[in-house]
């Protein structure tokens, strides 16, 4: 079986290799620091998953860097302020400062990343026998932030000022035409992002969330099953609120903090979801033994596995021990 096929059939829950899925996250942060380890999981764990090359005829206005230290302009314009090497900066200068959102008409939507070479994208998609993600990746909320800033959007979601509900559309319908876009080459998966949790609950009330962002992520993935794509999320913190509206929506996975959430609060929805990684972050690949990561992820199996529905996933990135990110990776290969 073929990574390609590996994937799919562990998204549709008829994975009966023994094996999952690998994917190893790395910040370049992994990479200045632990390159050697780095090198090893990819070496000795080879990913079943890559994206396709976006190669633009019109190139974006994004410039510098994101994770070296200095200044970084994103591609609406958004400039990222960054103090250590290896991870990725904040935005300390929004670019909407009006309380209406008089001054919106400052972003820009990127309209440049449409060009992408299609060819190029299938003839990769040709070439390897991988799983292939789509260069498009949605962030609705997270854009927002970067563009407003985060305290002046919460305010903002409960007044709605009229150009700002003029903005929002008018950024979907963006990405819904640039997912469609990706949508139309030979990639196998397509993607979105928006962080929503915090420790214990959603960062927003979940009748908002429902409101204003489910309408954005049906269309987001209703654009992938009409192409016959797969879809994918991922989302920080603890989003256990909103994960039955994920699998009535139709997502095939999510890439969530599901030590956060609480593993054994996922067991109803295994068989419905695959959950894309992760093993804790915050504590387990920071902090414990080698033991504990493969209890870890003996814990994983053991809640969440029916033939798939699970894809040995990791983030490699500031504070976690290298030992413990191989640990992940041997244990997934020799439970299952």
């Amino acid at each position: 079986m073929t990574s390609r096929e590996l994937v799919i059939a562990t998204l549709e829950f008829r994975n009966h290799t023994g094996r999952a899925p690998r994917h190893l996250w790395t910040l370049p942060w992994a990479e200045i620091h632990h390159g050697d380890m780095v090198e090893r999981i990819h070496r000795e764990y080879e990913d079943d998953f890559v994206e396709a090359p976006g190669i633009l005829e019109e190139p974006a206005m994004e410039q510098g860097d994101p994770c070296a230290v200095g200044s970084y302009r994103d591609s609406w314009g958004c400039i990222f302020t960054n103090i250590q090497e290896g991870v990725i900066g904040e935005v300390k200068d929004p670019i909407v400062k009006g309380e209406e959102w008089e001054d919106v008409d400052n972003v820009h939507i990127p309209v440049e990343l449409l060009t992408f070479d299609k060819e190029k994208v299938n003839e990769f998609c040709r070439r390897t026998d991988k799983f292939v993600f789509s260069g498009a990746c949605p962030r609705p909320f997270e854009q927002l932030q970067f563009i407003r800033g985060t305290e002046n959007l919460y305010m903002d979601l409960v007044e709605m000022p009229e150009r700002m509900e003029q903005f929002i559309k008018k950024m979907h319908s963006f990405y819904c035409q640039w997912l469609e876009e990706w949508a139309r080459t030979e990639v196998d998966g397509l993607r979105f992002m928006d962080d929503w949790g915090s420790q214990n609950s959603l960062l927003i009330n979940p009748g908002m969330w429902r409101r204003l962002f489910r309408p954005m992520y049906r269309d987001y993935i209703q654009i992938a099953k009409k192409y016959g794509k797969k879809m994918f999320m991922h989302s920080d913190g603890n989003t256990l609120e909103i994960l039955p509206d994920l699998v009535e929506l139709g997502l095939d996975a999510l890439n969530a903090q599901i030590f956060c959430i609480g593993v054994e609060k996922l067991k109803p929805f295994a068989g419905k979801l695959t959950f894309w990684g992760e093993i804790d972050r915050q504590h387990i690949l920071v902090e414990s033994s080698i033991q504990e990561v493969s209890q870890a992820v003996k814990k994983v199996k053991d809640t969440l596995w029916r033939d798939g529905g699970c894809i040995a996933q990791c983030e490699f990135g500031p504070g976690a021990r290298p030992e413990n990110v191989y640990e992940v990776f041997r244990a997934w290969d020799a439970i299952l």
